[in-house]
């Protein structure tokens, strides 16, 4: 005889994929953080070895790729006593996006600085990472700091269609498709800004455009190569030029009803001399492009 769900039977199951789907973003995200840990707080060798896969493919492009490597630089973190804080943490798949900042930082280029790293995970260990740095500004046109503001994931059914909100503002307004745009995507009611070169709000975008325009330094994006989000909280990493180079962007948007209302970003150029390797700031981000969203 055919058996049927109830649905009872139907809602419990639905709960339980829930379950497992948070308990395996919860462990993702631990493992991230403990790779942090062993290497910006702990300097440990054998934290090391137990987060992070002897063969990590190593985007950030002034680091050798593999792990052994990574061992290498521990004395020097230590005798920096370099300090690391993590904001947000975000899980989509099998991909944990980490917003820190870090101190005593001067081998990262500046003493304080603030990055926005990916790692993808396999095998409870980061198998690939991609981050972009830049230096922390204190005084910014906000007053905001770089790392401020609301922390909490919330909205996780919301998740797919605010990563198509995102890539929207991006190609609409930062790619020139339809500028015009612009109040189907930020609210105009409250929209938090982070980057220091911007004041809070659409007036703040506005002039900040009508400023860099004048200048004819208008940054210019071309290409999405990722797309991370989990609930009210999205990531895009897009290519672009500005200040005559190619740049990494790295956009955090928060959401709330259907609208973006607060942004933080980490922009670097991107190097073409002293690489360490050669696997490039943009590449292998397979199945995590804008053609990805609802999929």
């Amino acid at each position: 005889m055919k058996k049927t769900l109830t649905a009872a039977a139907i809602t419990v199951a639905v709960a339980a994929t829930g379950a497992i789907a948070e308990t395996h973003a919860s462990e993702l995200k631990s493992a991230a953080l403990s790779a942090f840990q062993a290497l910006f707080t702990d300097y440990s060798e054998e934290g090391v070895r137990t987060y992070i896969a002897a063969d990590i493919v190593q985007h950030n492009p002034f680091v050798p790729t593999g792990r052994d490597a990574l061992i290498g630089f521990l004395p020097s973190l230590e005798a920096s006593a370099i300090t690391w804080t993590n904001h947000r943490i975000l899980q989509d798949g099998d991909f944990v996006v980490l917003h820190n900042s870090f101190t005593n930082a001067e081998a990262f280029g500046a003493p304080e600085i603030v990055t926005i790293d990916i790692y993808r995970m396999e095998d409870g260990q980061a198998a690939e990472h991609w981050d972009a740095i830049q230096p922390f500004v204190t005084e910014t046109a906000s007053g905001r700091s770089m790392v401020d503001g609301p922390t909490e994931v919330t909205d996780l059914d919301q998740t797919e269609a605010n990563k198509a909100l995102a890539v929207a503002l991006i190609e609409d307004v930062l790619m020139g498709r339809d500028p015009a745009r612009i109040t189907d995507y930020i609210s105009a009611e409250s929209y938090a800004q982070h980057n220091p070169g911007i004041a809070d709000g659409l007036e703040g975008i506005v002039a900040a455009v009508e400023e860099l325009t004048a200048q004819g330094n208008m940054f210019q994006y071309t290409e999405i190569h990722a797309v991370l989000g989990e609930g009210n909280f999205v990531l895009t990493v897009s290519e672009g030029q500005w200040n005559g180079t190619t740049n990494a962007f790295y956009d955090l948007f928060r959401m709330e009803d259907g609208m973006i209302v607060e942004h933080w970003d980490v922009i670097q150029p991107v190097p073409t001399e002293g690489l360490a390797n050669t696997n490039g700031m943009f590449t292998g981000f397979d199945g995590v492009g804008p053609e990805s969203i609802g999929q």
